[in-house]
């Protein structure tokens, strides 16, 4: 089995969890009540969006880039 590196991005919900999603992944997302427990939920996710592709006879898709920054509005 390969090993793959995806970018994932966490962002903090309104209802205090927070939200763990892979953009390589069309519609692979969880959640957790702390980073550490996202992240490891978001890998889980990530799994088993990879399976379900292999079941199907699809390939994995390529890790790709996701470059985070900040920009400054003024409001």
């Amino acid at each position: 089995m390969t090993d793959y590196c995806y970018p994932v991005v966490i962002q903090e919900g309104e209802d205090g969890y927070f939200v763990a999603a892979c953009p390589a992944i069309e519609g692979c997302f969880s959640q957790g009540n702390s980073i550490a427990e996202a992240l490891e939920n978001i890998r889980e996710a990530i799994a088993l969006c990879l399976d379900d592709l292999r079941e199907r006879g699809e390939r994995p898709p390529a890790p790709g880039t996701t470059l985070l920054s900040q920009v400054v509005v003024a409001a």
